[in-house]
């Protein structure tokens, strides 16, 4: 299976916040982030649409089910970060959730180019 429209747009979401975060490591703040919080805020909104696009339509089976798990984790390890923004580990669990972000992106991809399907077809 090849991929599609939804991929090309849910990787462009993905990269929406990639492109802020590494602005924001480079330089401690982006215009509109100006710490933690801000930067946690933009992943969450930004990666639950990226989930949307990719999940639309799609089938809820064995392999959707282990996503939405995933995607749930992913969800709530960002909102632990948003509310944990301000203390001492807060830019620890922020690029952690950012890299968790990329993770639930890959493993879709990988789902959506029959990487799953192959792999359950040769059991």
């Amino acid at each position: 299976m090849r991929l599609g429209v939804r991929d090309v747009v849910a990787t462009v979401l993905v990269a929406l916040i990639a492109i802020p975060y590494v602005g924001y490591l480079i330089n401690g703040e982006m215009p509109f982030i100006k710490d933690p919080r801000g930067m946690a805020a933009i992943g969450l909104v930004l990666g639950v649409a990226a989930f949307l696009v990719m999940r639309w339509g799609e089938k809820f089976d064995g392999v959707g089910v282990a996503e939405t798990v995933l995607a749930v984790l992913v969800l709530a390890f960002g909102v632990v970060t948003l509310f944990l923004a301000e203390t001492a580990a807060a830019e620890v669990l922020l690029a952690v959730f950012m890299g968790s972000i990329l993770l639930m992106l890959l493993v879709e991809l990988a789902d959506h180019a029959g990487v799953f399907r192959g792999a359950m077809a040769h059991r």
